[in-house]
């Protein structure tokens, strides 16, 4: 690992105290030979419950929403599993998506590989990546391994298939077999070689050794440059994956609705991230997706009226933005996770331009770059600190000033900031705010500003 210290690009960073990130700072720079690719930095994820998108639920049905979704600026599609699924121990009427039978086909249900393929150009053709999950921790119980690899396998005392987790539907692939890691990665080269994915969203990638993943990366970048993004919280697996997971993050917000944190809890998690995560490691931020639609509620039972103002702000952080199928409807009920559940689509998507506006401008300000060191990002000083979620972002000569109301009652909030100067556009409205003639602007409850240079 290397470490470099580097020091502000303003004196009136230096001179404020309350900066998230101290002036003359340490950035922590992974040591690594992977590169992320360059449409990562500003990009955006949606993840597809394929099963529950269409009453068809197939490749075919979810390619006619791929215009929709390339009008709503979405960059990358995470395609959750679509392997086929085990039978033998299968929860529910169709089982999970996460208990694999086979790494080369596809679940029938779906459709063909050739349906698939057929996604991932059309998808190509609009200007969008695909990335597949990709369970290598476990697979089902039916999985053709279990007959002619058994020892691909882990096993209890007694000799037994077995999930250290307690999944009851799946068992343990055991990484200490050589001949397994060759073979699973010849099993991801096949979905690379024969429908040209864009990279792996990769499931509980902390129970699989860090090693084969550094393995499976280098053998995989020989064919073409993918994305890896890691569902782990590990710092350590930024040797390896562009991105990972913030629970953490996902937490604390879901603790702050439920009043048992404030705001400085909510800051505290953030400095946490910027301390010890490399400064240059991409971070997934979210307030939901399928295991927490599924199994812990619609971000609207977990994060009620501060879901919208939260969701602005994965999407003007230092992150990444991940969204799941139908937030932009929105959907305010859980998914069933073993059973056909249909998204209750209206044919009126509220939150697309919301959506749009977001990723738009995203797309077309520096300042809102992941996982790039030169960008400046720094908390600002309100009247209202304790209700206020302030920040200031600044790449060159682009700027950005996100202001989020997560209270109850609409405020007046000045700025006690002097980073802010000059005329900005509220990104929502066009309207021009010139911060040298008034520092005030009123925020209504749960609202949130953000405006840019």
């Amino acid at each position: 690992m290397v470490i470099a210290a580097v020091t502000s690009t303003a004196d009136s960073f230096s001179k404020n105290k309350n900066h998230i990130f101290p002036a003359f700072k340490q950035i922590v720079m992974m040591d690594t030979v992977f590169q992320p690719l360059a449409w990562s930095y500003d990009t955006n994820i949606y993840e597809v419950n394929l099963r529950q998108y269409t009453t068809e639920g197939t490749f075919n049905a979810f390619a006619r929403e791929l215009p929709r979704l390339q009008d709503m600026g979405v960059e990358v599609l995470w395609f959750m599993p679509i392997t086929p699924i085990s039978i033998y121990k299968r929860l529910g009427s169709l089982g999970s998506y996460y208990a694999c039978s086979d790494y080369i086909s596809t679940n029938p249900e779906y459709g063909s590989i050739h349906d698939f393929k057929n996604l991932v150009q059309a998808a190509h053709h609009l200007g969008m990546k695909v990335i597949i999950d990709w369970v290598a921790n476990h697979t089902g119980w039916d999985h053709h391994w279990t007959k002619e690899h058994p020892e691909f396998y882990r096993k209890n005392t007694d000799g037994n298939f077995f999930d250290a987790n307690g999944w009851e539907d799946v068992i343990d692939l055991n990484y200490d077999n050589k001949n397994l890691r060759s073979i699973m990665i010849q099993c991801m080269k096949f979905w690379v070689d024969e429908c040209d994915i864009d990279g792996f969203r990769c499931d509980m990638a902390m129970l699989v050794p860090l090693d084969f993943w550094k393995e499976a990366r280098i053998e995989l970048d020989e064919i073409k440059k993918l994305f890896w993004l890691a569902e782990c919280e590990e710092i350590a697996y930024h040797e390896v994956f562009d991105a990972s997971y913030s629970w953490k993050f996902l937490h604390i917000m879901e603790s702050y609705w439920r009043k048992e944190t404030n705001m400085q809890g909510v800051k505290d998690v953030l400095q946490y991230y910027h301390q010890r995560f490399p400064a240059n490691a991409f971070r997934v931020f979210f307030t939901t997706n399928h295991d927490e639609n599924s199994h812990s509620g619609s971000e609207y039972e977990r994060l009620g009226d501060a879901a919208i103002p939260f969701s602005v702000f994965c999407c003007t952080w230092n992150a990444i933005p991940l969204i799941y199928s139908g937030q932009e409807l929105p959907n305010m009920k859980r998914l069933k996770f073993f059973d056909k559940d249909f998204i209750p689509w209206t044919g009126n998507y509220a939150l697309h331009d919301f959506y749009k506006i977001l990723f738009g401008l995203r797309k077309r300000n520096k300042a809102l770059r992941a996982g790039d060191p030169s960008v400046i990002t720094h908390i600002l000083q309100t009247n209202a600190n304790d209700r206020v979620l302030a920040f200031f972002r600044k790449s060159g000569t682009d700027e950005i000033v996100v202001m989020i109301n997560l209270y109850a009652d609409k405020i007046s909030v000045q700025l006690n900031d002097d980073l802010v100067t000059g005329t900005f556009k509220n990104s929502f409205t066009a309207d021009p705010k010139n911060f040298d003639d008034e520092k005030l602007i009123d925020i209504p409850a749960w609202g949130f500003r953000i405006f840019e240079k």
